[in-house]
């Protein structure tokens, strides 16, 4: 029986992931300039061809890569998405947030190796300040709404915070006291 559309659909998101997976590793192992689209290709058991019918470059491919996970994180911020952030929203963004980061922690410290490398931030600096810019402003309005003074630095300090505890959280996670620090930053934020 032929496949459906459907059934293509899934085997090409399959493969895109396959591929992505593969290569997040090798770029966290290797660097992104030490790796190649062939040693992706092998690591994904697949032929270095049909990488190009996903990706048209190894750039394009770190910027997907990237960008997705980026997303997954965003994703839990501002959930009705109306640029308004309730104190009920901003706690559970803190909530989910540290539960992403428990569930997919070798993603995270996957990802937090990859943006260090400088060639790698550069290509995807444009589209990651797109992406955190509006993260940012509505976080200022919600500190600007509450009155307090210097709101742009709360939203950068809470958002640097956020980066830092997931970088020890990631280097050490059986002794990082991450429910702790959750709170401390629930009360002191909210």
């Amino acid at each position: 029986m032929p496949r459906t559309e459907e059934q293509f659909k899934e085997i090409r998101v399959a493969k895109r992931n396959q591929i992505m997976d593969s290569a997040l590793t090798l770029f966290a192992e290797k660097g992104f300039s030490a790796t190649s689209i062939n040693m992706i290709a092998i690591k994904a058991h697949i032929s270095k061809g049909l990488i190009y019918n996903y990706f048209d470059s190894k750039e394009e491919l770190i910027k997907a890569i990237l960008i997705n996970g980026f997303n997954e994180f965003l994703n839990v911020f501002d959930t009705n998405k109306d640029g308004v952030l309730t104190e009920a929203e901003f706690k559970d963004f803190i909530n989910q947030t540290f539960d992403v980061l428990k569930t997919n922690i070798t993603f995270w410290r996957i990802y937090f190796a990859v943006v260090a490398q400088p060639d790698v931030l550069k290509l995807i600096e444009k589209e990651l300040m797109e992406l955190i810019m509006p993260f940012i402003i509505t976080l200022e309005s919600y500190y600007s709404s509450k009155g307090i003074e210097n709101p742009m630095a709360h939203a950068s300090l809470l958002g640097a915070m956020l980066d830092g505890v997931s970088l020890n959280y990631i280097m050490n996670p059986e002794n990082f006291p991450l429910d702790e620090v959750k709170k401390i930053i629930i009360n002191k934020f909210l």
